[in-house]
């Protein structure tokens, strides 16, 4: 870096320096040479510099992060009651509280500790990688390996992942990053300042910005934190996230948890002095304990946890996820806007015919011995495909480059056109870039016994209006009159019927200097003919769209492809029947925003061919007005507006661009669209979980309160049927591990089969509280007081018998709390196991599907008996080991909770069954309409 730094403070003279001259004392004072590096020299100074990456500043540092969570909403709870109970002077059970803050805490740290984990694990998935020239070959590496003397290739859609002194070519390059201008900055190595500052040299390219067009080649002299991106970093500050929406709604719900444990505890206190008569004190220390059990501490951890989980499962199956919330939004997802090119189709094309004015002409590329006869003709229409192209095939990894351009390429060489990259460089004179919107590429070539020749290639209908003549069967041009014309389009017509993508390949001979200006260079072009090429499509796609449309997620197609390719393709994986509405870019340019939102909620299914980046974003704002989720996909550098609209951004891992990849918020690193559903089932599955877990925390509810409020409202007559530290010990011991086993539960068999869950939908429902208070809380409820009835009956007590220490029934009154205290967790059990499902029975779940909760009730069962048969813990909790007959009487008690659920379910199920089958025999009235639109039903 400083170096370069220096060379540009000596340039104060007044006339410029000789960029070739400037070049090449960088590189001697590099020591490096325009061929790069051998792979000796780049370790040796990956040693010296280190890796090429910034070393993080300024994150949470774990004393503060451990802090956080000891002033947690509900842990402030747990302070206030531990501070009443040390108040009126009841220290063991103040202890208790303390100890569960601290054991809370302890887990809440642990659990955000190994989320943050998974999350930055993900960076090793999806490396930016760079492209250099060592040993005379050019290789992809991870951009980390990167070192000074490093000669490195930059193209379109390109992350430059270094500070780099351009030596050949010119690029367009965004440096928002670096400077908050949103225009293209242009930077080519022709052009050498003068006493300018480092970031506007001309140059000069920086890591951390983008290249958004062109092609060139630079020598890297500054990595790492000596970058100017490294400077600022080591001046910055990290920006702490905001909370996702499912954060903000599980926090809401933790709120609710503290204001009804609130309420509950202040109620009991003139309850308990009033028709207990217990003292003001006493009344105090069962309210504190009251409040102290019913805070579920662990449940924003459990919630981050789930996350997590889903997060590293996703990456296993090709889905990256770049934030835990984005998981959740997966879930509401109801529309998917996808490209066909890599994400429908195999993300690899396959040239199979060729058509000129003589015809068409059948490849097959299964044969490597293939080489199609020669003509001027096809000698002119090969020599294109291998000119106006920057793919390779001769690379020690296969073929690099676009899928469309290797097809291309590959063609050629099928001609007998020379595919050498060296030899193609050698003879590019100018290049103007792939343009999305002009759906065109050309370059300026020269030739060793003629003038300079300009090669254009892009989309028919592109390329055709630019066309004035066509290349006859002599090489010679030839007027292209309506009646070629005509023919031209029929071919292409016939090809993209095929389901086959066409480019259009042209020419124009140049008297003089190449024209810097596309108006001036892609004009009056001589047509030379037509390759068509081949993208099956993927395997499991056709059954993922299945599952989609199940799911009540909508599928619409953006491709920049022509219609009737997009449309065959579209309904042999049955995204669409044979006749969907197909909106070109023509008609979509004359469509306003209310027009678009009309047409999209007119038409079912809908397909957007030859459609640019900018409809993409149009797109995703229009459904996004519409109340949608909306996930959409994308690979180039001009499709990041719309991934960044979009509420998941899906960008593709193998064809997709650095830029796409940097803007998106999901990226998929087998380009496969079956992945996209993987990934919607996960987030359906972990708010689900979320779901559960609440309604199986709410459940305990009801039995920790009804006991304290039986001993209230009977006025001390039947003694308290759970003391406080036995309900301390419950939620501490117990309720936590089958807690977390939730958070791993399977997807409920027809999760994608539910219409999605609308965007503002709360993550806590009025059912799930009736079923957890008033349904499973009750249950559970009754049968741990019958326990404790049961067995101070049969010890002989009568209502208003004393059971206190010294006491004939003080033996018997602890055996009865253990029983509650036994019988809370037996009937936790049947909970738990009642709610891993909503609606399926739990056989179709499968009983041991989730071993994580299985060993979660061992564990819980070997806690229970260390409470129960610990002499030490007998005075402590005040319980006393029942008998054999006792303890039978619990083992019912799981089968009747998860009976009676099971039972609730199945009448549900039936009763939505039924109402199915009423609306079924429905029709459905209303016709739709469409907006400037034609039906499409590709030909045989």
């Amino acid at each position: 870096m400083e170096v370069v730094r220096s060379q540009h403070a000596e340039r104060v003279r007044p006339t410029g320096l000789d960029p070739e001259e400037a070049a090449d004392r960088l590189l001697r004072d590099l020591h490096s040479g325009r061929s790069g590096l051998t792979s000796t020299e780049a370790g040796r100074r990956l040693l010296q510099y280190g890796p090429n990456a910034l070393r993080k500043r300024g994150g949470r540092q774990w004393p503060a992060e451990l802090g956080r969570q000891f002033t947690h909403p509900l842990a402030l709870l747990l302070w206030l009651a531990a501070g009443l109970l040390l108040v009126v002077g009841s220290h063991v059970v103040a202890a208790a509280v303390l100890l569960i803050i601290v054991l809370n805490a302890a887990f809440s740290f642990v659990q955000e500790v190994q989320a943050g984990r998974a999350v930055e694990a993900l960076a090793k998935y999806l490396p930016q990688r760079a492209k250099v020239d060592r040993d005379g070959i050019v290789r992809e590496i991870d951009a980390t390996e990167l070192v000074p003397g490093d000669i490195v290739l930059i193209e379109e859609g390109d992350r430059i992942a270094a500070d780099i002194r351009l030596l050949a070519g010119a690029i367009e390059v965004d440096l928002s990053a670096l400077t908050g201008e949103s225009v293209p900055a242009l930077r080519s190595a022709a052009m050498a300042d003068v006493n300018v500052p480092l970031l506007s040299a001309h140059d000069l390219v920086f890591s951390g910005t983008s290249c958004t067009g062109g092609q060139a080649r630079g020598v890297v002299f500054a990595t790492g934190m000596m970058t100017e991106i490294g400077r600022i970093a080591a001046l910055s500050e990290r920006v702490k996230p905001e909370p996702s929406p499912l954060e903000r709604q599980v926090r809401r719900v933790a709120w609710l948890i503290a204001a009804v444990s609130v309420l509950l505890a202040l109620s009991f206190i003139p309850v308990a002095t009033l028709a207990a008569h217990l003292t003001l004190i006493d009344s105090l220390v069962f309210a504190a304990g009251l409040l102290a059990g019913m805070v579920p501490e662990g449940l924003l951890p459990v919630i981050t946890l789930a996350l997590a989980v889903a997060v590293r499962s996703l990456a296993g199956r090709g889905a990256l996820v770049k934030r835990l919330s984005a998981v959740e939004t997966l879930g509401s997802t109801d529309v998917i806007c996808t490209d066909k090119t890599g994400t429908l189709t195999q993300n690899r094309m396959t040239p199979t015919a060729v058509w000129t004015i003589l015809g068409r002409v059948d490849i097959d590329v299964d044969d490597a011995r293939t080489r199609l006869s020669s003509s001027p003709l096809y000698d002119s229409l090969a020599r294109i495909a291998a000119r106006c192209n920057n793919s390779r095939l001769d690379q020690e990894s296969g073929p690099v480059g676009d899928p469309t351009e290797v097809a291309v390429l590959t063609a050629a060489r099928m001609f007998g056109a020379d595919t050498d990259i060296a030899h193609r460089e050698a003879h590019r004179r100018w290049q103007f870039h792939f343009d999305p919107e002009l759906e065109l590429m050309s370059t300026v070539d020269d030739r060793d016994d003629g003038p300079l020749i300009l090669h254009t290639k892009g989309a028919p209908e592109a390329v055709l209006p630019r066309c004035t003549t066509i290349l006859d069967a002599h090489g010679r041009p030839a007027p292209l009159d309506g009646e070629q014309r005509t023919r031209t389009e029929d071919a292409v017509n016939a090809f993209a019927a095929e389901g086959l993508r066409v480019l259009a390949l042209a020419q124009r001979e140049l008297s003089g200097p190449p024209p810097h200006r596309r108006d001036d260079a892609e004009r009056d072009l001589c047509l030379t003919g037509l390759i068509a090429m081949l993208a099956p499509p993927r395997p499991g796609v056709a059954d993922a769209v299945a599952r989609c449309r199940a799911a009540g997620i909508r599928i619409i197609v953006i491709t920049g492809d022509h219609p009737l390719t997009a449309a065959a393709i579209a309904e042999s994986v049955g995204i669409t029947g044979p006749h969907p509405a197909v909106v070109t870019g023509e008609q979509f340019d004359r469509l306003g925003e209310n027009e678009l939102a009309a047409l999209m909620r007119a038409q079912p299914e809908i397909i957007f061919a030859r459609a640019t980046p900018e409809a993409k974003l149009h797109i995703a704002e229009a459904l996004h007005r519409d109340g949608h989720v909306v996930a959409m996909t994308g690979d180039g550098v001009n499709d990041a507006p719309a991934l960044h609209r979009a509420d998941i951004g899906v960008a593709m891992g193998l064809s997709g661009t650095d830029v796409a990849r940097e803007a998106a918020t999901m990226v998929l690193t087998d380009d496969d669209f079956s992945s996209i559903v993987a990934a919607v089932q996960a987030g359906r599955r972990i708010y689900d979980n979320v779901r559960k877990f609440i309604v199986y925390i709410f459940a305990h509810a009801t039995p920790e309160t009804v006991p304290f409020l039986v001993f209230a409202l009977s006025g001390g007559a039947i003694p308290l049927p759970l003391t406080i530290l036995q309900l301390l010990a419950f939620d501490v011991g117990s309720e936590t591990l089958p807690a977390l086993a939730l958070s791993r539960e399977p997807a409920e068999p027809g999760i994608m089969t539910r219409r999605p869950r609308p965007r503002d939908e709360g993550v806590i429902r009025r059912p799930m509280l009736l079923r957890a208070w008033l349904f499973l809380g009750l249950i559970v409820t009754v049968l741990q007081l019958a326990g404790f009835f049961y067995v101070l009956h049969a010890a002989g007590w009568q209502p208003g018998l004393p059971t206190g220490p010294g006491t004939p029934l003080h033996h018997a009154y602890q055996q009865a709390t253990t029983m509650t205290f036994l019988g809370m967790i037996a009937g936790q059990i049947g909970t738990v196991f009642a709610v891993r499902t909503q609606h399926a029975s739990l056989r179709e779940v499968g009983v041991f599907s989730n071993r994580y909760l299985i060993g979660a009730i061992a564990a819980e069962i070997a806690l229970a008996a260390v409470f129960v048969y610990t002499p030490a813990l007998h005075t402590l909790l005040g319980t006393a080991a029942p008998s054999p007959g006792q303890l039978a009487l619990l083992l019912p008690y799981p089968i009747i909770v998860w009976g009676a659920d099971e039972l609730r379910r199945y009448l549900v199920r039936r009763r939505d069954h039924r109402g199915t089958a009423v609306h079924a025999g429905e029709s459905p009235s209303g016709a739709s309409q469409s907006v400037g639109v034609t039906s499409v039903r590709p030909a045989s």
